[in-house]
C-alpha cells in the first residue's frame, strides 16, 4: 500500500540535496521563484536572495577579521609594554631599588593609577625599607589564600591602605608573590574606575606579571 503521509518541508529539502541536477532540468524555476528580501520586504529572485546571503556572510567574516586584527594589535602592544617593564627591572643593579622600579614601571607602562607593594621574609639588609613595613597576619593569610590574582571591587581589604590614596580605589588587583610554594609578598593595583578590574576578567596576563615580579624581587629574600 502506498505511503499517503503528507510531504514535509524536510522531505523537499532532502530531495533537493539528494538531487542536485533538479534545477538543471528545471532551470526556469530559478528565475521564477520569488522570495521576500529582509531588506525592505520586497520580492526578489532566488539568485538575488543568494547574493544577499553571500554579502551578509562576507560582512560577518570581515567583522570577525577586523576583530582578530584588533586583538592582534592589542596583544602586540601589551607584549611591548611587558618587555619595556622587564627591561627596566633588568637594568636595576641595586636590589634595594627593585621594588620602587617595579611599582613605578607597572604604573607607567600599563597605565595603572595606583600600586603598592609589601614584602616579608626579607634579608636583614632590607628590614627598614618602606616595602618591608609590618604586614598583619590577616594580610599574609589573604595573600596565601589567593591561588590566582584577585580582580574586583574594593571590599575593604587591608592591603588597600598601603596605597597613597585608598579612598580612590574603586577596583583592585591583588597579586600574591611566590618563591617556590611560599608567598613572600603582595602587589596591589588599583583604579578609581570600579569596572576596570572585574571578577570575570581573565587573569593569565596578571599571573605572568606576578611570576616576573616574584622572580625579580626574590633577590631581596633571605638566602
Amino acid at each position: 500500500m502506498a505511503d499517503l503521509s503528507p510531504v514535509t518541508e524536510k522531505d523537499i529539502a532532502e530531495f533537493l540535496i539528494q538531487t542536485p541536477e533538479f534545477f538543471e532540468r528545471q532551470a526556469d524555476l530559478l528565475s521564477s521563484v520569488r522570495l521576500v528580501s529582509p531588506h525592505g520586504g520586497r520580492a526578489v529572485s532566488l539568485q538575488e536572495r543568494q547574493a544577499e546571503m553571500l554579502r551578509e556572510k562576507i560582512k560577518v567574516l570581515e567583522l570577525r577579521f577586523m576583530e582578530l586584527m584588533r586583538h592582534g594589535n592589542d596583544n602586540m602592544l601589551l607584549h611591548e609594554k611587558m618587555q619595556n617593564w622587564v627591561l627596566q627591572l633588568l637594568f636595576v643593579t641595586d636590589p634595594a631599588r627593585l621594588p620602587t622600579a617595579l611599582v613605578h614601571g607597572l604604573c607607567s607602562e600599563f597605565d595603572v593609577p595606583q600600586a603598592a607593594l609589601r614584602l616579608w621574609e626579607l634579608a636583614d639588609a632590607h628590614a627598614d625599607a618602606p616595602f618591608a613595613a609590618p604586614v598583619s597576619d590577616e594580610a599574609r593569610k589573604l595573600a596565601e589564600s589567593l591561588a590566582t590574582p584577585y580582580c574586583g571591587v574594593n571590599s575593604g581589604f587591608e592591603p588597600v591602605q598601603w596605597l597613597d590614596d585608598p579612598a580612590a580605589a574603586g577596583s583592585l588587583v591583588l597579586m600574591p608573590l611566590r618563591l617556590g610554594s611560599s608567598v613572600f609578598g603582595l602587589l596591589v593595583l588599583a583604579s578609581p574606575d570600579a569596572s576596570r578590574y572585574q571578577a570575570t576578567m581573565a587573569t593569565d596576563f596578571l599571573e605572568r606579571l606576578a611570576e616576573l615580579a616574584s622572580a625579580a624581587l626574590s633577590r631581596l629574600c633571605k638566602a
